[in-house]
């Protein structure tokens, strides 16, 4: 896992060691191990290193010679089908100096082109720069797990993981206009695949390749979920679904640092862990060890909800005692989680959730201390329907994505003069149809599973890649690498075209997946009701949110009065939050995480700096 830079024009010496610099030191966090660049006149590139495999055979920008071409990557990924690849080239006569999976990707690339995207399993982003041709191939993996923003300004094309890299180049700065406003406000913390929030700035979309070249800047769709006939029987069904997660699973646990599980004791997590532990113990690796995160007197004031029904030490003891794993506990207090919401807003580059990331982001601090990858069971509720969404009337009735539906409020809280130019529900119905009019539908498809496809869709596309996006951000600030097993893009094929009917078993969230878990997990286990990352309940958490609120509208001249609507947050927090009378994103951003997410917003205009055009 890395981070990487670069810029190119194609029509003039643009070398510039003092640019090239500046961006790669922006991203410093994400590799913390090794830098490297590759400068010559028409592209430079900026590498840093988190080294996971092959420490000395994976050094970037790498560079080969081939047929008199030149060819240099920079690559932000991991690679799982890494040996299967090697050996098709090796039958096509290429040799390789390492085991590194950045060496097979470059040739994989030199090999099969364009193409090369379609071949890979794993999560990725990478540039590839061809000297002879003066080309630069851009490419994003199937679920965007991996970021890649860029932007063209003069003919000249600036990319990077983080938008934050963007921003040291010449004449590129931090702008605001109307879309921005309406993704911010209307969507947020989502994002519209291919938007940058900042005016100008875009990213690779998820499955997508795009080639700079003397033709000019283009981009091209390599792979997307097709909707088919499902034939198998339920016993061919669970079959199959188990030896796709086996599979994944085991693919993903290479790795020459540290490696850990992060164990919650759902589901999701559990089934991740237990198939690692056996590997583990299959191929005598020791034992593996497994990371929870908890919070200060959080068993004291947890009170059960529809959307997290119970606390997670319970099932967390349960299959530890089943697993003989190494256990350990990150137990995060108020203070330190109030602080961190800056550093989280910084690794996102704008206001995400609160201290949902903020919490994520100490957590993965904490472990970086002994492991350096982890292995989690995020993208199950997504890709298997387990969330309340798929199966409550008034979601699936909501006309607008289930998980953000305070559309009156959030128009509420800009500032009236820039409400009055921005209509947030004209521009949440737009994204809405936009994305619902991709939906495969086929004849054969009941009525349930035809609604069910659009609301899976959704989900994947919408809700799941902020949840992907916080993974990396948070861990990759810390030199961390998280891993998704369960967004195995074959899973994830396979599982799409399951009717509804067996896809939610016996009536059940998650209910083919609880099935085909039977007889692996402890049946208490396997019949836990969805209970999701977990937040602090801790009354101390409020307290701390509002007085930091409270500080920043005190100040007149803070930022956030240019941008929201002053009147209605002194309302917020006075009400702490009940003046916003839904929650501002899925189920967990109430009350204290909406006052967070507004001390967020007054960081990020603050820190950043934008120019609001509207």
């Amino acid at each position: 896992m890395c981070g990487f830079v670069g810029f190119s024009n194609l029509n003039k010496n643009i070398s510039s060691k003092e640019n090239i610099y500046s961006m790669n030191e922006a991203i410093g966090k994400r590799g913390p191990d090794e830098d490297g660049y590759y400068l010559e006149k028409n592209i430079c590139l900026g590498h840093k290193r988190l080294i996971v495999l092959d420490p000395k055979g994976g050094k970037q920008p790498m560079s080969f010679m081939y047929q008199n071409k030149l060819y240099t990557i920079v690559y932000n990924g991991q690679l799982y089908n890494t040996k299967e690849l090697r050996e098709e080239l090796e039958t096509n006569g290429f040799e390789f100096d390492s085991y590194s999976d950045t060496e097979v990707l470059l040739k994989s690339f030199i090999f099969w082109k364009y193409d090369t995207p379609q071949k890979l399993n794993g999560i990725f982003s990478f540039a590839i720069w061809n000297s002879y041709d003066k080309e630069l191939f851009l490419a994003r993996d199937h679920f965007g797990i991996k970021p890649l923003f860029y932007t063209l300004q003069n003919n000249t094309l600036i990319f990077a993981s983080e938008i934050k890299c963007l921003f040291k180049y010449p004449g590129i700065e931090p702008k605001l206009n109307d879309e921005s406003i309406a993704e911010l406000f209307g969507i947020g913390p989502a994002r519209t695949a291919g938007s940058g929030i900042f005016k100008d700035i875009h990213e690779i979309k998820p499955a997508h390749y795009s080639i700079f070249n003397d033709a000019g800047f283009h981009t091209e769709r390599y792979w997307k979920l097709t909707s088919k006939v499902h034939y198998d029987s339920l016993g061919k069904t669970c079959d199959t679904v188990k030896y796709l997660l086996e599979d994944s699973i085991n693919r993903q646990l290479a790795s020459d640092v540290p490696l850990c599980t992060f164990l919650s004791g759902g589901l999701d997590s559990s089934i991740i862990t237990t198939y690692a532990s056996n590997y583990y113990n299959k191929n005598n690796l020791g034992t593996l060890n497994t990371y929870s995160v908890d919070y200060v007197d959080n068993d004291k004031n947890f009170h059960a909800t529809d959307f997290q029904p119970n606390s997670d030490n319970y099932y967390i003891n349960l299959m530890q005692e089943k697993l003989k794993t190494k256990h350990h506990t990150v137990v995060l207090d108020t203070p330190e989680l109030a602080e961190a919401l800056e550093d989280a807003m910084l690794a996102r580059d704008y206001p995400g959730m609160a201290d949902v990331d903020s919490s994520l982001l100490l957590f993965c601090k904490n472990v970086k201390k002994v492991a350096t990858v982890s292995l989690t069971g995020e993208c199950a509720d997504e890709i298997f329907g387990g969330y309340p969404w798929f199966f409550r009337e008034d979601s699936l009735n909501s006309n607008t994505f289930p998980w953000s539906i305070a559309l009156t409020e959030r128009q509420n809280l800009l500032n009236p003069e820039i409400a009055s130019k921005i209509n947030l529900k004209n521009y949440v119905d737009y994204r809405y149809n936009e994305s619902l009019s991709e939906v495969e539908i086929l004849d054969e498809d009941s009525m349930e599973t035809a609604q069910k496809r659009k609301i899976s869709y959704l989900t994947l596309n919408w809700f799941m890649q902020t949840l992907l996006d916080r993974s990396d951000r948070m861990a990759m600030y810390n030199g961390f690498e998280i891993r998704v097993p369960f967004c195995d893009y074959r899973l994830v094929e396979y599982v799409w075209n399951i009717p509804w009917e067996m896809k939610a078993l016996n009536g059940r969230e998650k209910g083919l997946l609880r099935y085909v878990m039977k007889d692996v997990l402890p049946e208490e286990v396997v019949e836990r009701k969805k209970s999701p990352y977990p937040k602090t309940w801790n009354p101390t958490y409020m307290e701390t949110v509002k007085n930091m609120l409270s500080k920043i509208m005190d100040d007149k001249n803070a930022p956030i009065n240019n941008l929201l609507n002053r009147k209605y947050v002194l309302e917020i927090l006075n009400t702490d939050g009940k003046a916003f009378t839904k929650p501002w994103f899925g189920q967990l951003m109430t009350g204290p995480q909406l006052i967070a997410y507004l001390c967020q917003v007054n960081m990020w205009l603050e820190k950043y700096k934008p120019i609001i055009e509207i």
